[in-house]
C-alpha cells in the first residue's frame, strides 16, 4: 500500500528544491524538463481529521487496484506541489483555510471530491467551486466515495494515455512528412548526384590540366558524392522492404478475416 503522510522535513525539501534559488545555476539555454506523467495513480487526501484518510485508504485497499496516497493536513497544503495527483479528496478543514485549499485544486481541472458535514459548507463549495463533486456523510458515504473516485482515477489515467498518444502521433506525423519529402525528392537528388559525379570524373580524366591540390579536392568531391549515393540507395532499399512488410501484413489480415468469416 502506498499510503503515508508527508513529514514536515519532506515538505521543507519540496519547497526548497522548487524555489527560484535552487534553479539559479541553470544558465541561458539550459532546458529544464519536467515529467508530467505520473508513474502510478495518485490520490491526494487533504483533511485535518487523521482517521478520515485512514478509513479511505483502508476501504480502497479492498479493491483490486489501489492507488498510492498522499496525505496532507490543511496547514501543509500551501507547500505541496499542486499538480502531483490524479484525484483529490478533501475532508474536514477549518473554514478559514477552505478557500486556500479548494481554489488551486479547482484550477487544476482534475477530479475533486469534497466531503461536507454541514449544509453551510456544502452550499459554499457548490456556489464558489461548482466543478467539485460534493458528498455528505450519510450511511454509505465511504463506499460511494471510493466507487466514484476509482472511476475518476481510471478516467484520469485514460485521458493521460490519450494525451501521450496524441503527442506521439504528432511526432510520428512530422517524421512521416519528412519521409514523404525524401521520397518525392529522391529522383531529383539522384540526378544532381549523377551530374556532380560525371563532371568530377571528366575533370579527373585530364591529368595535366589540374594542379595536385585541385585534383585532390575534386577526388574528395567525387568520394563524398559516392557516399551520398550509397545513402540514397539504402533509402530506396528500405522503402522496398517496408512495402514488402506492408503487403505481407495486408495478406495476413485478409487471411485472418477470411478464416473468421468461415468460422461464423
Amino acid at each position: 500500500m502506498g499510503f503515508r503522510r508527508r513529514t514536515a522535513a519532506e515538505e521543507e525539501e519540496i519547497t526548497r528544491t522548487q524555489s527560484p534559488e535552487s534553479s539559479a545555476g541553470t544558465g541561458p539555454g539550459t532546458e529544464v524538463q519536467k515529467d508530467l506523467v505520473v508513474e502510478s495513480p495518485t490520490v491526494l487526501i487533504i483533511s485535518d481529521e487523521v482517521d478520515f484518510s485512514r478509513r479511505i485508504a483502508a476501504r480502497w485497499q479492498m479493491e483490486r487496484n489501489a492507488p498510492a496516497f498522499t496525505v496532507l493536513s490543511g496547514d501543509l497544503w500551501p507547500r505541496f506541489v499542486v499538480d502531483g495527483f490524479d484525484v483529490a479528496i478533501v475532508g474536514d478543514l477549518r473554514r478559514e483555510i477552505l478557500s486556500v485549499v479548494l481554489e488551486p485544486l479547482h484550477s487544476t481541472g482534475r477530479p475533486i471530491f469534497c466531503i461536507c458535514q454541514d449544509d453551510a459548507t456544502a452550499k459554499l463549495v457548490h456556489e464558489r467551486w461548482p466543478r467539485i463533486s460534493l458528498l455528505r456523510r450519510t450511511e454509505h458515504w465511504l463506499e460511494t466515495l471510493v466507487l466514484a473516485a476509482s472511476e475518476a482515477v481510471h478516467r484520469s489515467r485514460a485521458e493521460s494515455r490519450a494525451r501521450a498518444a496524441e503527442v506521439s502521433c504528432a511526432a510520428l506525423e512530422r517524421q512521416a512528412t519528412l519521409g514523404r519529402y525524401m521520397l518525392e525528392m529522391r529522383h531529383n537528388m539522384n540526378n544532381a548526384l549523377t551530374s556532380v559525379l560525371g563532371n568530377s570524373d571528366l575533370l579527373l580524366l585530364e591529368p595535366g590540366s589540374l594542379s595536385a591540390q585541385t585534383r585532390a579536392q575534386i577526388e574528395t568531391i567525387r568520394n563524398m558524392t559516392l557516399r551520398i549515393h550509397e545513402i540514397m540507395q539504402r533509402f530506396s532499399s528500405l522503402e522496398k522492404e517496408m512495402n514488402v512488410v506492408a503487403q505481407q501484413a495486408e495478406r495476413d489480415a485478409g487471411k485472418s478475416y477470411a478464416a473468421t468469416a468461415a468460422g461464423d
